[in-house]
Parts: C-alpha cells; sequence; structure tokens
C-alpha cells in the first residue's frame, strides 16, 4: 500500500475517532488521534490478520496497553473491516459492544482486555512468550503511552522481555509529551525514554510516528531484528489532525461539543481534500 492510500485510510481513522467520543460525550480524542497514522499502518499494513478470522490461530496480535484510546483502536478495526463504521458514534452507550475500554470478550478484533495503565506490556510480553514456547511465527505488537510508561509494571515486563529475548515483541511507545495533568516531563519526567529500553536490552528505534516512510523501515528493522525485543518510540502530535486540539493537554479525556465537532470535522476534511 503506498503512502497516499495510508494517509487517506489515517484521515478516515481520525474521522471515526471524533465521531465516536463524539457521539459518546466522552472519551479521549488527543492520544487517540496522535497515533493515528501507527495504528492505521499496524492494521492495514504490517500486521498478519484477517478480519473474516479475527480469532486465527497465527494471527499476529495487538495489545492497546494505553486502553484509554480505544477510540483509535475501534476507528481502525471498523475501517479495517471488523465491524460497521456506523456503530462507531455508540462508543460508551449502555449495550454497546464498543466500551470505554477494551473488551476481548465483546469487540471482534482486540486481542487483550485493556485500561488499567502499565498492564498491556505484561499481556503483550505473555503472547510473545507464549509463541516462543509454542514455536508460533506470529509476531505481538503493544503501544504505550508516553505517560503510561511512569508505572513500574512496564518495566518489570521489559525487563522480563529483554531477559528472553523476546524477538517477537515490538513496544511502541506513542511520545506525544501530553498526559492527562500536563506535560510528561513536568508530572513525572520519563526521559530518556530509549536509553531506558535499551538500558533493558531492547533494539531501539526513534522515530517521527505521523511519518510512514519512517513507520515502514521502523517495523522492518523489528522483524530483522533477533535475539532482543524491539522498542519503537513515535515522536507523534496529540491530537494531531484537528487545529485546537493540536498539543492541547485539554484535549485528553473530553469530547467535543457539536460546534466543535463540526470543527473537526471540516479540518479532517480539508486534510481529505489535499490527499485527493
Amino acid at each position: 500500500m503506498d503512502n497516499l492510500e495510508l494517509k487517506r485510510y489515517a484521515n478516515a481513522v481520525r474521522k471515526g475517532i471524533v465521531t465516536a467520543v463524539h457521539g459518546a460525550k466522552a472519551g479521549h480524542p488527543g492520544g487517540s488521534l496522535s497515533a493515528a497514522d501507527m495504528f492505521t499502518f499496524l492494521y492495514f499494513e504490517e500486521m498478519n490478520i484477517d478480519p473474516k478470522n479475527p480469532k486465527m490461530e497465527n494471527r499476529d496480535r495487538f495489545v492497546l496497553s494505553k486502553g484509554h484510546t480505544a477510540p483509535g483502536l475501534y476507528s481502525v478495526l471498523a475501517n479495517r473491516g471488523y465491524f460497521p463504521v456506523e456503530d462507531l458514534p455508540t462508543l460508551r452507550h449502555l449495550g454497546s459492544y464498543l466500551q470505554g475500554h477494551p473488551c476481548m470478550q465483546e469487540t471482534p478484533g482486540v486481542d487483550m482486555s485493556s485500561g488499567s495503565l502499565g498492564q498491556g506490556i505484561s499481556a503483550a510480553v505473555g503472547m510473545a512468550l507464549a509463541g516462543k514456547l509454542d514455536n508460533k511465527d506470529y509476531r505481538v505488537y503493544t503501544l504505550l503511552g508516553d505517560g503510561e510508561i511512569q508505572e513500574g509494571q512496564v518495566w518489570e515486563a521489559s525487563m522480563f522481555a529483554g531477559a528472553h529475548k523476546l524477538d517477537n515483541l515490538t513496544v511502541i511507545v506513542d511520545n506525544n509529551g501530553l498526559q492527562i495533568d500536563g506535560k510528561v516531563e513536568d508530572v513525572c519526567n520519563v526521559y530518556p525514554i530509549d536509553k531506558k529500553f535499551e538500558a533493558f536490552n531492547f533494539h531501539v528505534i526513534c522515530i517521527d510516528g505521523h511519518d510512514f516512510d519512517a513507520i515502514r523501515a521502523a517495523f522492518g528493522e523489528a522483524r530483522a531484528t533477533k535475539g532482543m525485543p524491539t522498542a519503537i518510540i513515535m515522536k507523534t502530535t496529540k491530537g494531531k489532525g484537528v487545529s485546537y486540539m493540536e498539543n492541547s493537554v485539554g484535549w485528553h479525556g473530553k469530547a467535543p461539543n457539536d460546534e466543535e465537532y463540526e470543527v473537526a470535522m471540516k479540518d479532517l476534511e480539508k486534510i481529505d481534500e489535499s490527499l485527493r
């Protein structure tokens, strides 16, 4: 798939995120939008998956460790064909299968329930170890927030992954620089992120998380790396694509009202026009 097509899908994913959060009148748009390009690349190019057979035994696995950005995961799953895009506005509604955090029992395509920060990477490490023990060739991917890596469990899991040389595991950190209470460096400084993962015996790649050439090269490098897990640290813009949300900590966990929704969709329509 060429970059132009990926950009079009990524913009559709962003529209789905905004539509879902607006429909719910709650949710987390900022970190969903910052990861939309990565979600798109994973599900449209990188991973071995089949929307018609979500439980395919040898599929690649994805764990959304920063589970509050479920709108991003749901939007890419819908756009990839796991369920109707028209269902996205039911996010967080009573009776909807699109809960506020991913639920593997309810939502097609979700490989692991998540939401408690720090725990998703541990599940991903377990999946990667199981793949090794069972001599399977599937790969495991997990996406963490940069604020999330303040959790100690992240580093316990990373130590285990490095010690057991889980080269079928790719950890992705969405480094948009903001968390619910402000700048990550002000709340509890996590930098240097790359050196921390290197200390836990990871192969580390730092990229622009909105550059599809860089994303493609990083995953190719991860697949080629043997004897150690890979961490991809991607620099991103929180709220990417929506003018008033970009780099604004206030949009970490807030839904747009009707007027704000219209502005957001116009912003994304302009991006669509530029990609025609």
